[in-house]
């Protein structure tokens, strides 16, 4: 077996590396399925806007919590149960669109339980990574981990798209909803024996305040996170709110738009392939810089919106935001201690995410108000501004990979 595949020879990182793909399998089926659900229902931009943020709105309240928990408590059981009432909630949601009942504030309380639920998904599974695998073995299990990912968002969204084309969306959302029990299943598996704190928790307040202290003294940390605060909520409008209204307006249509957006996934697939063989020396800072090739997508929507050319450039962009999310993610593991990584992760999250709800409420007042084109060139502007912010803070130009043993400090984690 090749190094590259060498870390799915331990059995927790199998089970894990399972579980998140076939989260991810459903989750590219399951935003295609409940924008057009939405659309279907009631024709509204603005309604659209409301469900998806009302997701994003839970998450983002109970991510910090979330965080707490998966340093506190077994990742795996955590895993199992957040799986288990997103799926629940999703095969709620596709009941009531299959029976023609999809009333949009019982889609937004359904869409936020969802959303709060999968709060602690993304720190626990993070956190959770790097026990799997020795640590040599860690940045293999990272790639390879985002690579299955990325390929399961590629089948997900074709599927979606053929879905909601051929059968309707409510069997999208169905879709969606078995697979969050596949992964329960898988997550139950992985067995990971953690050793409890050392001493009781002293309360959630003193928990989040170490993982601030870990988040904010490295600057390289909390600037990327301001950043991709305002980068995703240009993209976030794009991709669940807008290049949906613009798909079905013209000639990219509902399975032109689900391509797209499985293109991005599968440039993804190859940046992660790419990932496993070159690493540059400066890999934070080229990351961040290719998170400028996101701002095509709502630039072609507004001056050239073709499916052929959204796939290429979607593709393009994706290959450059995985080099971003591997050198983030790895470095991020190397760098913070295990027992707080879950929480600075839970920072990572609340930070790049915090706008999102607010973008995809304000998309349909937006083009309400602006117009569709001009709302596309805003998000265009607020993602190229994101990425030069980042590629000129020195933190972040300076930061290479560790040579030496992970810090356990709160020092500053670049280079001097």
């Amino acid at each position: 077996m090749s190094a590259a595949l060498a870390p799915l020879r331990h059995r927790p990182f199998r089970h894990l590396f399972i579980g998140t793909t076939a989260n991810l399998l459903g989750n590219g089926v399951g935003p295609i399925a409940l924008a057009f659900a939405v659309l279907d229902a009631t024709g509204s931009v603005g309604s659209l806007g409301l469900v998806v943020g009302a997701h994003s709105l839970t998450s983002i309240c109970f991510l910090l919590y979330g965080g707490v928990l998966a340093d506190r408590l077994p990742r795996g059981p955590l895993l199992v149960g957040s799986s288990v009432v997103c799926g629940v909630s999703q095969a709620v949601i596709a009941t009531l669109v299959l029976t023609h009942n999809a009333a949009i504030p019982l889609l937004m309380v359904l869409a936020a339980v969802s959303g709060a639920s999968g709060s602690c998904y993304q720190p626990a599974a993070q956190a959770l990574l790097p026990q799997t695998v020795p640590a040599e073995s860690r940045r293999a299990a990272l790639a390879l981990s985002r690579i299955a990912g990325s390929s399961a968002v590629v089948a997900g969204a074709s599927l979606g798209g053929v879905l909601v084309a051929a059968v309707g969306p409510g069997w999208g959302l169905a879709i969606d909803a078995l697979s969050f029990a596949l992964a329960a299943a898988s997550f139950a598996l992985v067995g990971v024996q953690v050793a409890p704190p050392a001493a009781p928790s002293p309360g959630l307040i003193h928990e989040l305040r170490v993982g601030w202290r870990e988040f904010t003294s490295r600057s390289w940390v909390w600037v990327i996170v301001v950043a991709f605060c305002f980068l995703n909520a240009g993209l976030t409008a794009s991709f669940t709110v807008l290049g949906p209204a613009v798909a079905d307006s013209t000639e990219i249509g509902r399975s032109g738009w689900g391509l797209a957006l499985a293109a991005g996934s599968l440039g993804a697939v190859a940046g992660g392939v790419l990932s496993l063989r070159w690493r540059p020396r400066r890999a934070i800072l080229v990351g961040c810089a290719l998170m400028g090739l996101t701002a095509t997508i709502p630039l072609l929507l507004a001056l050239a919106p073709y499916t052929w050319l959204l796939v290429v450039a979607n593709f393009v962009a994706g290959v450059g935001g995985e080099q971003a999310g591997v050198a983030w993610y790895s470095t991020l593991n190397e760098q913070i201690p295990e027992d707080r990584l879950a929480r600075v992760y839970a920072y990572d999250d609340l930070g790049s995410y915090l706008a999102l709800p607010l973008a995809q409420f304000a998309a349909g007042p937006a083009v309400l108000l602006l117009g569709l084109h001009t709302t596309l060139y805003a998000a265009t502007a607020l993602i190229l501004l994101a990425t030069l912010a980042m590629v000129a803070t020195p933190s972040i130009r300076a930061l290479a990979p560790k040579t030496a043993e992970p810090l356990h400090s709160t020092e500053d984690a670049v280079p001097r």
